[in-house]
C-alpha cells in the first residue's frame, strides 16, 4: 500500500487499550517512504545478521507500561531482546488523537539517541498499524516508517534496560 493510503488508513483508527497491548507481537516493517529511510530499515530491521521480529509490551498501570523489541540472529536462531521504551496511550504526532505511543528517549540506547517514537493503532482484531518516527529535527521525525503488529500467545519475558528516572545517580 503506498504510504498515503498507510497514512490515510492511520487517521481513521483507533489507539487500542493499554491492556490489549500485554505479551508479544510479531512485527513486519512495510514499504518505507524513500531511499535513505529504507537503508535504515535494512540497517536495523532487515539486517541478515540480526532480523527484527517482533516486539513484547507489559502494563506497568493504568496510564503507563514497557516494552522492548526482539532480534534473530543469524546463524545461531538465538533472540536478543533489546531496545527497551515506555509506552502510554498519547497524542500522536501524525494527526492529533490518540495512540499506543512507544517512547525509546527515556533510554540510553542508540534509539533513545536518535529520539525514536512509535505510534501505534489498531486496524482490527490483532493486528497494528504503526509509524516509527526518528531524527533530530521536525523535518526528519516527519518522515514515516510504516509498520505491522500481529498479536500472538507468547508472553512478555521480561524487562530490558533502566529508564532514566530509574537510573542511580552518580556522584563524584
Amino acid at each position: 500500500m503506498p504510504q498515503k493510503d498507510l497514512v490515510d488508513l492511520f487517521a481513521t483508527l483507533n489507539a487500542p487499550n493499554m491492556s490489549e497491548m500485554v505479551g508479544e507481537f510479531d512485527g513486519t516493517p512495510l514499504r518505507q517512504p524513500n531511499l535513505v529511510r529504507s537503508a535504515v530499515a535494512l540497517a536495523k530491521v532487515r539486517n541478515r545478521l540480526h532480523l527484527w521480529k517482533a516486539k513484547g509490551f507489559r502494563q506497568v498501570d493504568e496510564n503507563t507500561g514497557r516494552g522492548y523489541n526482539i532480534y534473530r540472529w543469524a546463524g545461531t536462531g538465538r533472540l536478543a531482546y533489546s531496545d527497551p521504551m515506555t509506552t502510554q496511550i498519547a497524542t500522536s504526532r501524525i494527526d492529533g488523537r490518540p495512540a499506543f505511543q512507544l517512547d525509546y528517549r527515556t533510554f540510553d540506547t542508540v534509539c533513545g539517541a536518535v529520539n525514536l517514537v512509535d505510534d501505534v493503532r489498531q486496524v482490527g482484531p490483532g493486528l497494528y498499524l504503526g509509524f516509527a518516527m526518528v531524527g533530530f529535527t521536525e523535518r526528519q521525525r516527519s518522515v514515516l516508517q510504516p509498520f505491522m503488529l500481529e498479536a500472538t500467545s507468547r508472553p512478555y519475558v521480561g524487562d530490558v534496560g533502566t529508564p532514566h528516572s530509574e537510573q542511580p545517580l552518580i556522584r563524584p
